[in-house]
């Protein structure tokens, strides 16, 4: 199905399933513990030994010898995998650094070896006997030394372009009349998610087939079939439960590779699961910013310049962290420049975490503006509203197809009591605690990509859905479900949603909350091309045929939507591709995040009272599990503005604290109730869903909220997350 003229009336807008808060459909299987991830594949690989993975204990240099004696004589030891006896490998389209290192060392903890043994504990023993000694190089650690090496990367079709400019950008901001020149730090950030990088490989002639924790099948298929120098055909990766990602599991890394290598040597299967400090260091991680924002306006507060300028790291090749891209889009103003530098870093691979770009950029920007709105005097929410825009701003000829920001903003006053805010900072206790509010702007673009189904009709009347889009806790079985209900006119427990398979047609992945939107569009297409087969063959007129209650109905024609499968079913496959909507367009959802925290005025510790969330994102497919991605990602956006840091050892290159004791994420005790508000919405220039992702736009300018809600509660400006008690203690007000 091609999309490319805004969506008309279609099935989907019957909305009897699709838009009702709906119980995920696997709920049930993940808490009696009957869905198996990754590792637990123990029915269909059995007698599967257990690998363990050796990373290397320097960021930088080379392998002087590796002595294996002491570990392969261990007992149980199948086989030992190390660069040496692997063959040759080839490197992933989406892997920046070699997922088997040696001799060379790309960075700390890439894997090295991996030992097999007929038991975790045994691999595990015989993994400590290995014995590697190291010639270490020199290694660029730091982000802020590095700063004036860094360059201009190269664009991409996620990135877009690394500079931009429009207008005088230099002439408008020395001429503004109140001018703001400032700049913020966000830290390397882990995705820390439950479940482990995991995988099981089983091999059967030249075939292989594993069992892992992965975002994007497809791009996994590829990953590993290049690696290992082995035709696409001849991989299959299985992938229909993951205990959550966050981005880093969008692309393959060491434990599937690995698992693969030492199933070949140990002629068996074997499971492989990264240890947490490996998961720290030898996947991705959210990379530091450092970012520098310029804004000038007029008296009145209209923006005549806007300057936002980031800086952050990575290996060779790899790219960088786009922090400046939704200052391009999200306020007006005629003199614009953004600009985006990468220096080379010698640290763990930086990638994609949960809103790359946005997250970070708004922790900065949305400081920024409420630094701003206050030399002009005037209320932030005013400011924001005061410089929006229907329009692209870099692009004025280029409208939104959907804009809802000033509504986010004023609904959310509305609710959250924003007119009893005192705009004096550290005005407000409570007891022995200061009181603040705050507010941020969210943004997030709506991604488009191409996501194909199968789908099969049955004699009982039961509809089969075959794609191999992955749940990673999102709702995905749950929106592809009620999609096709919806769809073929059945009740959602006449629908089997599977999923996750290489074997299924290829769809667009989970990530950059792209994958709701996009996989039901998919799944519609497939729908309507079987709904075009069952009129054809019940002899209806495809075009005058309804689907209902699991009936077809044509003029006075009824007939069971059963009767069409006849005895061998009947199965239509089918995507949907975009056309240039979103280049006539541009696309974008959008949010406000309202926080209040109270501070202690003697310790200075931070506690967060009250959140809302205020979301414009098209059609809400499924208002219930589309809250909880909302109030999971205010959660994520909380453990960003006040705890979550990777500590970087900047003389020998790693994360120190690279475990979840030394990594600090919010538990309950540290979020309070979570108000969550959908504006009724529908984009028919998105999809034929009318719908857009939500589950990233959650956490944009979260962080930004509370540190500006900091602020007005204690009149103390950190720029520099995360806000812990050392960046407040020596600059409080006075205890009375």
């Amino acid at each position: 199905m091609k999309f490319d003229t805004p969506a008309t009336t279609n099935p989907i807008d019957q909305l009897k399933i699709i838009g009702k808060p709906t119980d995920r459909i696997d709920g049930p299987a993940k808490t009696t513990g009957s869905a198996r991830y990754a590792y637990e594949r123990n029915t269909e690989v059995p007698n599967a030994a257990y690998g363990y993975v050796v990373g290397a204990g320097i960021a930088k240099g080379r392998i002087a010898s590796m002595d294996l004696g002491a570990a392969r004589a261990a007992p149980g030891v199948l086989a030992i995998v190390t660069a040496r006896n692997a063959g040759k490998l080839g490197k992933g389209d989406f892997n920046t650094a070699k997922l088997l290192g040696g001799p060379e060392i790309d960075h700390y903890h890439q894997a090295v070896a991996l030992v097999v043994a007929n038991s975790f504990e045994q691999a595990r023993a015989a993994a400590q006997l290995v014995r590697i000694e190291y010639t270490r190089a020199p290694g660029r650690f730091d982000l802020s030394a590095e700063m004036g090496a860094a360059k201009m990367p190269a664009s991409s079709p996620f990135s877009g372009e690394p500079e931009t400019k429009t207008g005088d950008f230099p002439g408008a901001f020395a001429a503004a009349a109140v001018q703001l020149d400032a700049s913020y730090t966000t830290p390397d950030e882990s995705h820390a998610m439950m479940e482990p990088h995991a995988s099981i490989a089983q091999w059967k002639g030249d075939k292989l087939t594993l069992w892992t924790s992965n975002q994007m099948i497809a791009w996994g298929v590829g990953d590993v079939a290049k690696t290992l120098g082995i035709p696409k055909a001849n991989v299959r990766l299985v992938s229909p439960f993951i205990g959550g990602g966050f981005g880093g599991k969008l692309f393959v890394r060491a434990d599937a590779v690995l698992a693969a290598l030492g199933a070949r040597a140990a002629k068996r299967p074997v499971k492989v699961a990264l240890q947490r400090p490996l998961m720290m260091n030898n996947t991705t991680h959210r990379p530091a910013t450092i970012q520098r924002i310029r804004i000038g306006a007029a008296r009145d507060g209209k923006i005549a310049a806007i300057a936002h300028e980031g800086w952050s790291g990575d290996l060779p090749g790899g790219q960088a962290e786009t922090a400046v891209n939704q200052t391009r889009l999200l306020y007006a103003g005629a003199n614009r420049l953004t600009t985006t530098r990468l220096a080379v870093l010698d640290l763990p691979e930086g990638n994609a975490m949960r809103a790359p770009g946005e997250a970070p950029g708004l922790m900065a920007l949305e400081i920024a503006m409420d630094e701003m709105a206050e030399k002009l005097g005037l209320d932030p929410i005013e400011f924001r509203v005061l410089n929006d825009t229907q329009v692209d701003p870099e692009k004025p000829e280029r409208p939104y197809s959907q804009r809802k920001l000033i509504e986010c903003l004023r609904t959310g006053a509305e609710r959250f009591g924003w007119s009893k805010r005192n705009a004096a900072p550290a005005q407000q206790r409570d007891g022995r605690w200061l009181v603040g509010m705050g507010v941020a702007a969210a943004f997030r673009n709506n991604l488009l990509t191409k996501s194909a189904a199968r789908v099969r009709l049955d004699n009982r009347g039961m509809v089969t859905v075959e794609t191999d889009m992955t749940d990673i806790g999102t709702g995905s079985y749950t929106i592809i479900a009620q999609t096709a209900a919806e769809t073929m006119g059945l009740p959602l427990d006449r629908v089997l949603v599977r999923l996750g398979d290489s074997a299924y047609p290829v769809s667009a992945g989970s990530g950059g909350q792209w994958g709701a939107n996009n996989s039901t569009s998919g799944v519609f297409a497939a729908c309507m091309k079987l709904r075009e087969a069952v009129a054809s063959k019940l002899g209806f007129a495809a075009a005058e045929a309804e689907f209902s209650d699991g009936m077809v109905r044509a003029g006075e024609r009824v007939v069971p939507l059963a009767q069409a499968a006849g005895a061998n079913g009947l199965v239509a496959e089918d995507g949907i591709e975009y056309g240039d909507l979103d280049k006539k367009y541009q696309q974008s959802t959008f949010g406000a995040h309202f926080v209040e925290v109270g501070v202690d005025a003697a310790t200075g510790e931070i506690r967060v009272r009250r959140m809302l969330a205020v979301c414009a994102a098209g059609r809400i497919l499924n208002p219930k599990s589309a809250r909880s991605q909302v109030i999971g990602a205010m959660t994520m956006g909380v453990g960003g503005a006040l705890m979550e840091e990777l500590a970087l050892d900047k003389r020998h290159g790693f994360f120190v604290n690279h475990d979840l004791a030394g990594y600090e994420v919010p538990v309950h005790a540290d979020i309070p109730h979570q108000d969550v508000i959908f504006l009724d919405e529908t984009d028919p220039i998105s999809s034929p869903m009318k719908a857009k992702g939500v589950g990233e736009l959650g956490m944009c300018g979260v962080a930004a909220a509370v540190a500006n809600a900091v602020y007005n509660a204690t009149g103390v400006r950190v720029r520099n997350y995360p806000i812990t008690l050392d960046k407040l203690l020596d600059r409080l007000p006075p205890v009375v």
